[in-house]
């Protein structure tokens, strides 16, 4: 089984977008049963929230489900559980490096660099803005998804 957590400030915007994407695209190519998938966030300002309802509208028009999410903290073990914690942008890969035991570091990356088309990008936080960034979002997170499925299914040998 290979765990992947997605990480963002608040865990109602990106990171849950991310883990409903990514699940859509684990499931559509038959690993679900490989590949466990969750986010939080670096904070604990939203914990117990559901996602942020414009993100909910507009992962719902491309057909990602966040349902049944609500945020909640990195904690301390998730370092150990997961093979892949990976930020949204630069400061919360700062903060996780920040609280990461040293044998674990390697998993703590920047999501975008598995992007294609956004390489080393950060995914805008569209938290204060409008309808448009999210779709920019939803955009950037299926590239990169497409990217960690490739290296997933390397790494499986599948």
């Amino acid at each position: 089984m290979i765990r992947v957590l997605f990480v963002c400030l608040g865990n109602i915007c990106r990171s849950p977008s991310a883990e409903a994407v990514f699940r859509h695209h684990v499931r559509d190519a038959g690993l679900l049963d490989h590949v466990h998938i969750d986010s939080a966030g670096t904070s604990d300002y939203h914990a117990g929230y559901p996602p942020d309802e414009r993100a909910r509208v507009a992962a719902g028009r491309r057909g990602y489900d966040l349902g049944g999410l609500q945020a909640r903290q990195v904690a301390d073990m998730d370092f150990l559980r997961f093979d892949y914690l990976l930020a949204m942008d630069r400061a919360n890969l700062r903060d996780l490096k920040l609280r990461a035991p040293p044998e674990h570091l390697h998993k703590v990356r920047l999501f975008m660099d598995f992007s294609a088309a956004y390489p080393g990008v950060e995914v805008p936080d569209p938290y204060y803005g409008g309808k448009r960034g999210f779709e920019r979002v939803l955009d950037m997170l299926e590239d990169g998804s497409r990217g960690l499925l490739a290296e997933i299914r390397r790494r499986a040998g599948r």
